[in-house]
């Protein structure tokens, strides 16, 4: 479903955004945007996007080694789109995927041969378009269990 105002944005799309900042449910991030990127063509943006939430999942779940591989497979989509695109501050999150990605090499050694755990630190997709805040806003205030959910 498409919600249009001066803007059109999919549904599936303002949920990830929700999914993102507001329930930091990295995993159906995931779930929710690959349905939206398979459905407009294996698009770069969705793709990034969803890397950097699967890095932010892997991140979580300590597999440090899948999070830098999402993180820099997110930025190498990402680095092809303008600073805003759909709504979003993409610049400002092409840098908190390198940050992430900084901190996460930092971590990689304490120099005496151990491996430190980087502490896991989230970011938001930085919303731009008032009309996506607002949706998102609005989305954001029904329970978890009832808001869209993806047709298996």
């Amino acid at each position: 479903m498409t919600i249009h105002g001066e803007r059109s944005y999919d549904e599936r799309f303002v949920h990830f955004v929700v999914l993102f900042n507001v329930d930091l449910d990295y995993f159906e991030c995931h779930e929710v945007m690959e349905e939206l990127w398979l459905e407009e063509g294996r698009n770069l943006l969705y793709q990034g996007l969803l890397q950097a939430a699967v890095g932010l999942h892997h991140w979580r779940n300590d597999n440090f080694s899948g999070a830098v591989k999402l993180f820099n497979q997110a930025l190498q989509k990402l680095e092809h789109y303008p600073d805003a695109e759909k709504g979003l501050d993409l610049r400002q999150l092409r840098s908190d995927v390198a940050r992430s990605l900084m901190l996460l090499d930092n971590g990689n050694g304490n120099g005496n041969g151990e491996t430190a755990r980087p502490a896991f630190v989230p970011f938001e997709v930085v919303v731009l378009d008032d009309q996506l805040r607002l949706l998102a806003e609005a989305l954001a205030e029904i329970p978890l269990e009832d808001r869209l959910h993806v047709e298996e």
